[in-house]
């Protein structure tokens, strides 16, 4: 059972990823997509959407029919994908390449930990949340200080906060495995969890290591 659901997350994980960096890869080689998503209206109802589906998608996910747990996740995946395109236009595409295989290689070392350990990580789960607080509180005071210096110094942190999310959130869907919840279901919101620590995991990566165009 358990290999079963992880092979299903992951699956679902991959597909998200793909839809994301598609869309995003689309949107940025297209002039005039790219200026109507970043048009400071749309951008903003894009947010406030994106935010609304996972929000939606995690609370309801125990009463949702498996189809409609999908199409959640695929538009999340997709509307993702339309915010994402920026760093298309920031970044050199060999970068984002290099980048996204360390994050790749980052996410397996600790989904393999997560995976295998026998120590439990539930408790790891509530001070990671209380660093991601911190780390947001001290972003937006960072929005008027400006420091270069606290920015990348907060990048660091994020990063590791989301490496421990990986571990915490590979054992949390090992052990509902176990529990009543639908097992597509429980693969759709252990794949938008997973998909979320990658994707903030590649970012940090790309924010300190990537190759910025000119």
């Amino acid at each position: 059972m358990n290999n079963k659901i992880m092979s299903k997350t992951f699956l679902w994980m991959f597909i998200g990823l793909f839809i994301t960096f598609i869309t995003g890869f689309g949107v940025a080689s297209n002039e005039v997509m790219l200026f109507n998503v970043f048009k400071s209206v749309n951008y903003f109802i894009l947010i406030i959407v994106e935010l609304g589906v996972v929000i939606f998608l995690s609370a309801r996910i125990h009463r949702m029919s498996k189809t409609m747990a999908q199409i959640c996740f695929l538009l999340y995946s997709f509307l993702s994908g339309l915010t994402f395109s920026s760093i298309f236009v920031a970044y050199e595409i060999t970068s984002i390449l290099y980048i996204f295989l360390i994050a790749a290689f980052l996410f397996l070392i600790f989904g393999l930990i997560g995976y295998f350990t026998n120590i439990d990580l539930t408790k790891l789960g509530s001070f990671l949340m209380m660093g991601l607080l911190a780390v947001v509180i001290c972003l937006l005071i960072n929005i008027f200080i400006g420091s270069e210096t606290f920015d990348l110094a907060l990048s660091m942190i994020t990063l590791l906060i989301f490496i421990g999310f990986t571990a915490y959130d590979v054992q949390k869907i090992k052990f509902l495995a176990h529990s009543n919840i639908n097992e597509n279901n429980l693969a759709i919101i252990g794949a938008l969890n997973l998909y979320l620590d990658y994707i903030n995991i590649f970012l940090e990566l790309l924010r300190l290591f990537g190759n910025s165009k000119e």
